[in-house]
């Protein structure tokens, strides 16, 4: 629920009127205001000029630039784990799984897995396509295209550094129903930690948080949280249903990716456009001049 406080201070310059000589101020309740017909009111927000974001390039580029490197050097190696052998994969236990994720082991299903990437693909470009669609965001795409990237790349350092740096066989490396050339290929030791979930997290809760801090008071800012959840669910479940990754795999690719989208855009925020509109309104009694400054604060 947002909490609307307003102060009203009314400066007044006195022109003269016929029966003082002197300056005077007079202060008004926003209730008391004057409503002769001749007053005329222009309304100014000053927040319109103060940007919604501001970058920090000290900081910004270095993130940026290790994150993109790295997820660009992983890439080419968690996909190119060397197999497993036949015996290995044989000594797997359901029993050495932790008792959390235990119940997830399930034999590889293609299907889902193809299907799964469909929010993966979409959800990449989405917030760059809403981006455009708006005068607000087109103004500053190329700021927001940054901050998307920053995002992505902290999404891309956390994801494939975790890969990287830890084996963890995929639940249907577990079955006896998936095909053994499957379950030996190296990739089936990528299940820590699920990518997909957060690659689809990061773009949909970053562009949720853009649209809520550019338009605040919109009656549709709840709906891009909607849909961040239903895709980032989505992909969740069908990772978890086709054998790819265990629940914790699962949880942690919506937390880090989920975050990431929403604390980047956070950090960058302007703090003297939070929470604060401000209007100067000229005004004329005939009698009386003034300018009367609303603070509103949610």
């Amino acid at each position: 629920m947002q909490k609307s406080i307003l102060l009203c201070l009314v400066f007044v310059c006195v022109c003269l009127s016929g029966y003082s000589q002197n300056d005077s101020i007079h202060t008004y309740s926003h209730d008391s205001i004057p409503r002769d017909s001749s007053i005329q009111r222009i309304s100014i927000s000053l927040s319109n000029n103060t940007p919604v974001y501001t970058l920090k390039p000290a900081i910004d580029i270095p993130i940026v630039a290790v994150g993109t490197t790295w997820s660009l050097y992983a890439f080419t190696k968690i996909y190119n784990k060397p197999p497993s052998t036949v015996a290995q994969i044989q000594n797997l236990k359901t029993s050495d799984i932790n008792a959390f994720d235990r119940w997830a082991v399930t034999p590889y299903s293609k299907s889902l897995d193809d299907i799964s990437y469909y929010p993966f693909y979409a959800a990449i470009p989405y917030p760059l396509i809403v981006f455009l669609t708006k005068k607000e965001m087109r103004n500053d795409f190329a700021k927001l295209g940054f901050l998307y990237w920053e995002a992505m790349s902290i999404t891309g350092l956390l994801g494939t550094g975790a890969t990287y740096n830890f084996d963890r066989y995929r639940p249907y490396a577990y079955s006896a129903e998936t095909p053994m050339d499957i379950r030996t290929s190296g990739i089936a030791k990528n299940s820590f930690f699920a990518g997909h979930v957060q690659t689809v997290a990061t773009p949909m809760f970053f562009l949720a948080k853009v649209y809520a801090d550019y338009y605040p008071d919109s009656k549709i800012k709840w709906v891009f949280y909607g849909i961040a959840s239903i895709a980032t669910g989505a992909t969740a479940y069908m990772r978890l249903e086709s054998g790819e990754h265990f629940p914790s795999d699962i949880l942690l690719g919506v937390v880090t990716g989920s975050l990431a989208g929403i604390l980047v855009p956070q950090y960058h925020k302007n703090r003297s456009t939070k929470d604060r509109a401000m209007s100067i309104m000229p005004y004329s009694t005939g009698d009386v001049n003034g300018v009367v400054i609303t603070y509103k604060i949610k």
